[in-house]
C-alpha cells in the first residue's frame, strides 16, 4: 500500500511502512530524538502519522533489527545513536538549512536545467579529467515553502556516470542516494570552499529576488570524492541568508 505521510518533513510516495521509518529516522537524525530517548508508544505515532498499529508495527521492527531503536521493558522504545547504514538519504545529510532561530526547513529541489558539454580546464583539473571530457551540468533551485532560497549546480563527469537523466522527471532528488543505488559509487568526503559574495543578475532571476539592492549570497563550492578518496563531482551552491543559515553536518 502506498499513500503520502508527513511529519515535519515533504510528502513522498513509497510503501507506507517505509515512509513511516523514514520520518522516524529523520527525527532522530535532525536531533529531535537523541540517544537515549525514550519514543512515543506505538499507539501514539500511529495517532501522530494518520497510520494503522500494525504499519508502525511493522516500521518499528524494522528500525529495532536496524539497531537504530531498541526496546526495553519496563521503559518503551530507546533511541540507540547508532545510526543507519550509509544509505545516504539517511545516514549522510550533506547539507541543511535552518531559520535563523535554528529550526531545520524541508526544501524541495526545482530542476532548472540539465545539460552536456565539456568539461572547463578548471574542472577537469578538479576533476582529474583526460582533456575534451564531457560532463552533465545540472542545475536546480531549492524551495522553503514557497520560495526559493538556494541555487544548486553539479558537475557530474561521463567518466564517473555515463547515463545520468537528461529529463527533469527522472533527476532524482538525492544525488547521492541515486549514485550508490545505480552504479555502487559511495561518497566518501566532501570538501568546501565557503564565500560571500554578491548575486549576479542571472542568479537573481533564478531566485526571485525583485529588489534593486545588492544581494548578498553564501557561496559553498565544493569537489565530493568518493570513498577511493578520487574525485567524484563538483558542487556549486549559492544561498541565501537573511533569513537562513545553512549547516554541514556529518554522522
Amino acid at each position: 500500500m502506498n499513500k503520502a505521510v508527513e511529519m515535519g518533513g515533504s510528502l513522498v510516495s513509497a510503501p507506507l511502512h517505509e515512509q513511516v521509518k523514514d520520518r522516524i529516522v529523520e527525527r532522530i537524525t535532525s536531533g529531535s530524538w537523541s540517544a537515549g530517548d525514550v519514543l512515543p508508544t506505538e499507539t501514539e505515532l500511529a495517532k501522530m502519522l494518520g497510520v494503522s498499529y500494525g504499519t508502525i508495527r511493522r516500521a518499528m521492527g524494522d528500525l529495532t533489527n536496524e539497531g537504530i531503536v531498541m526496546r526495553r521493558r519496563r521503559t518503551g522504545t530507546v533511541v540507540t545513536g547508532r545510526m543507519p547504514n550509509h544509505t545516504l538519504s539517511r545516514f549522510y545529510k550533506y547539507f541543511r538549512l535552518q531559520t535563523s532561530d535554528g529550526q531545520l526547513i524541508t526544501t524541495v529541489a526545482k530542476v532548472l536545467g540539465i545539460a552536456n558539454r565539456q568539461a572547463s580546464q578548471a574542472e577537469s583539473e578538479r576533476l582529474k579529467l583526460p582533456p575534451d571530457t564531457c560532463v552533465t551540468q545540472l542545475t536546480r533551485v531549492r524551495i522553503a515553502g514557497d520560495k526559493p532560497v538556494m541555487l544548486d549546480n553539479f558537475i557530474i563527469p561521463h567518466t564517473r556516470v555515463s547515463n545520468f537523466p537528461t529529463t527533469t522527471e527522472a533527476v532524482p532528488e538525492l544525488i547521492f542516494n541515486w549514485l550508490l543505488a545505480e552504479h555502487g559509487i559511495q561518497l566518501g568526503a566532501v570538501l568546501e570552499k565557503v564565500t560571500a559574495r554578491i548575486a549576479t543578475q542571472s542568479e537573481r532571476k533564478m531566485l526571485e529576488v525583485e529588489s534593486s539592492d545588492a544581494l548578498a549570497l553564501l557561496d559553498i563550492n565544493a569537489l565530493a570524492l568518493d570513498n577511493m578518496n578520487e574525485p567524484l563531482l563538483i558542487m556549486q551552491h549559492a544561498a541565501l541568508t537573511e533569513a537562513h543559515c545553512y549547516v554541514n553536518e556529518m554522522r
